[in-house]
């Protein structure tokens, strides 16, 4: 999984966003603040329900994960850090955050944002056929490789 987080208008409130390198599959939450204990807890709250499909998750360097020691220990996982100023290292997670801001333009004030419009984008992202994924949908393809894994013990 890679992880960042996309900022409203004046720095105020966020969405973090995770997304499955294999899959594209995306998870989406809003935060009322960009800090690491509300970043945080929104991870752990997207990742625990599919936690023994994400073996690793990778983020920028933003003060907002510095609680990836905590993060890592409730999903018993792996948190790795991109090289700075390497946004190529994390492109996919780059990439869907404009297909975000193509639903959530900048300068977007996140306060007027429901949850409902949250899981709406989310559901739309992972309904979407991708050409990279053989035009399947991330979500195909992320719930077969979780049926399939299932099936193999």
């Amino acid at each position: 999984m890679t992880v960042d987080t996309v900022i409203g208008k004046n720095n105020h409130q966020a969405i973090v966003t995770l997304v499955d390198r294999n899959s594209k599959f995306t998870l989406m939450k809003k935060v009322e603040a960009k800090q690491a204990r509300v970043v945080m807890d929104a991870i752990v709250h997207l990742l625990k329900p599919v936690q023994a499909h994400a073996l690793t998750i990778t983020s920028d360097n933003g003060k907002e994960f510095s609680y990836h020691e905590e993060i890592a220990k409730a999903l018993d996982t792996e948190f790795y850090f991109a090289n700075p100023y390497q946004s190529w290292q994390r492109g996919l997670n780059e990439h869907t955050n404009g297909l975000i801001r193509e639903y959530f333009p900048k300068k977007t004030e996140f306060k007027h944002i429901t949850d409902e419009q949250i899981v709406e984008v989310q559901n739309r992202l992972n309904a979407r056929l991708r050409k990279i994924l053989n035009y399947k949908t991330p979500a195909e393809v992320f719930f077969d490789t979780i049926t399939k894994s299932y099936a193999a013990v």
